[in-house]
């Protein structure tokens, strides 16, 4: 197996070499200070700090900016941050130049990444939902409520499961399923604080940047999966013709369109949306491309310019954001920011954090949502939930 090791190196390992990426999966343990992040272009396992970003009243690119400069006087050649963004990103990042780097080519370009997952133990779960289901309802009927008298255009709205092990987890086998699952998209393992692990497996790249060329590929509107073949195409091309959810991504996709194109000297929005699947769920999906006017926009100075996107947060986003916390009875905390990596040539990919769970050593929880609009119905939007909870439960174990 060729995996590249360095404390910090250009990125450009052979991505053809078999074992590499599922090897890095494999190697992850869930120490303290050790982040894996695979996306569709590289797997990145990290262990130990070299320097941690500092939690100050700076805007978050200035802290990370001068973090990565820090590392580069230290002598680290190549620096970059890997960590996560709390959907607040004004309060709290959980980023660090790691001590040790290893990477290399993609998962989904390993062919032994479709070997099978470790088996999964049967586990006695205690499970809570926060709120409750009726509550939630309650929650979505009070937004559309406020969406029909015109206060606002979409609120995303998220509840959570709090579940408790009679053991200790085997996060490290969870992320071998999360990952064997859906090898195309983004999964993740990194510190959270205190001790935690922000653990999943996202489908939305909320922006990238390669030299001046970036990337953004927003989901909004969403079909649960059918494992009847016929009644998931069903389902997939009705998404494609939906009302209600074309108009959920128009909103998010415009959202876009507006904060790029002050940096852009191009900016290609396709006019329709296309279909993305992951094992559970059917998202409409938009791929945005567009060139940067001035290389010294980092990639994290343009994500903080995207965040909270309306396909988390809402529209307009101020009302937005103030509904959801006169509604959502919990802090997001790390759910709904932003997980990954960028260096100090300003290149980086940062994801949405969806699809995920904050874990200790006995404990989960795990945080979905779902976007209401004025046409929204609260026990829709209850089931929408309850399948994308799916994704990770099936990997932590968690019977139907």
């Amino acid at each position: 197996m060729q995996v590249t090791t360095v404390h910090h190196a250009p990125a450009g390992t052979d991505p053809t070499v078999i074992g590499a990426a599922s090897g890095l999966l494999g190697q992850y343990r869930a120490a303290p200070d050790e982040a894996f992040f695979a996306s569709p272009t590289r797997t990145l396992l990290t262990d130990g700090v070299h320097v941690r970003v500092p939690q100050d009243g700076r805007p978050l690119p200035v802290r990370v900016a001068d973090t990565l400069a820090r590392a580069r006087r230290d002598g680290v050649e190549h620096p970059l941050v890997v960590g996560a963004v709390a959907f607040d990103h004004d309060s709290r990042a959980e980023l660090a130049v790691p001590a040790r780097l290893r990477r290399c080519g993609a998962l989904r370009d390993d062919p032994l990444i479709a070997l099978p997952a470790p088996t999964t133990d049967r586990a006695e779960w205690q499970v809570r939902s926060v709120p409750a289901p009726e509550a939630y309802g309650a929650g979505v009927a009070e937004a559309v409520r406020r969406l029909r008298a015109g206060e606002l255009d979409k609120v995303v709205l998220a509840r959570t499961l709090e579940l408790t092990a009679g053991r200790p987890l085997d996060l490290p086998a969870i992320l071998q399923r999360l990952a064997r699952r859906d090898p195309g998209g983004y999964t993740f393992a990194v510190p959270a604080g205190s001790g935690r692990t922000l653990i999943g497996a996202s489908p939305e790249l909320l922006l990238s940047r390669r030299g001046t060329a970036v990337l953004a590929n927003p989901l909004a509107g969403s079909v649960p999966r059918s494992a009847d073949l016929g009644e998931d195409v069903r389902r997939a091309a009705a998404l494609l013709e939906s009302p209600k959810d074309l108009h959920e991504h128009a909103v998010v996709v415009d959202a876009i369109r507006a904060a790029l194109a002050p940096y852009c000297r191009t900016l290609d929005v396709p006019a329709r949306p296309t279909l993305v699947r992951t094992a559970a769920m059917w998202h409409l999906a938009t791929t945005i491309t567009a060139e940067l006017a001035d290389p010294a926009v980092s990639a994290l100075e343009l994500a903080t310019a995207l965040h909270p996107t309306p396909a988390v947060c809402g529209a307009p986003t101020p009302l937005a954001r103030r509904a959801i916390g006169e509604i959502e009875p919990f802090d997001r905390g790390l759910y709904a920011g932003m997980v990954g990596w960028g260096d100090a040539d300003g290149d980086g990919e940062w994801v949405v954090t969806l699809r995920c769970a904050e874990a200790d050593e006995r404990t989960l929880r795990v945080y979905a949502g779902a976007g209401v609009v004025a046409e929204s119905r609260p026990e829709a939007e209850l089931a929408e939930t309850s399948a994308k909870f799916r994704t990770f439960l099936d990997a932590a174990g968690v019977p139907r």
